[in-house]
């Protein structure tokens, strides 16, 4: 039987080894890791899927931020990454993951604009996500423009670098 959890429920080192098996140990120099930063996620909307008390998934949310060309600042939430174990990929635990991640953004009012790096076919179909107001922000590093993808009435359409939310100094 699958539990889902708060992610800080499941030790990091177990986290960062399943990420490490579903995305390779070279995963941190993709462009996704540079627009999170180096912050930690958002806990209330990252999860994992547990299964006889050994991490199977995660499901990890950031705050992100949309420095536009015209002096604005937009805050978003990335979604993912969604990372399962390579065995179990089929199962349905990463939609799971996602649902649950989702459902928790709308429960906490984070829901106004999310984001993520993701196949549109996928994201689309099954969570509403579309690449229609993300193609005037910038990325720190390479991207498919169409995996570039966004939901909520708040996601703004506008120039921009995407990057990490970096809190404001008191």
């Amino acid at each position: 039987m699958i539990a889902f959890v708060p992610l800080s429920a499941v030790e990091g080192a177990a986290v960062e080894a399943l990420l490490d098996r579903a995305f390779g140990t070279d995963r941190h120099l993709r462009t996704a890791y540079r627009v999170r930063g180096t912050g930690a996620p958002i806990a209330a909307l990252s999860f994992a899927a547990v299964e006889d008390g050994v991490a199977i998934g995660t499901i990890q949310c950031w705050p992100v931020r949309v420095a536009a060309d015209d002096g604005g600042t937009h805050d978003l939430v990335m979604v993912g990454p969604v990372a399962v174990e390579p065995g179990r990929q089929r199962d349905g635990i990463g939609r799971a993951l996602m649902t649950r991640a989702l459902d928790a953004a709308a429960r906490t009012g984070a829901d106004a604009a999310l984001m993520l790096i993701g196949d549109p076919e996928y994201y689309g179909r099954f969570f509403g996500f579309d690449a229609n107001r993300t193609a005037g922000w910038r990325l720190p590093g390479p991207v498919e423009r169409h995996r570039l993808l966004a939901r909520g009435d708040a996601v703004p359409m506008v120039a921009g670098l995407l990057g990490p939310a970096v809190p404001a100094i008191a």
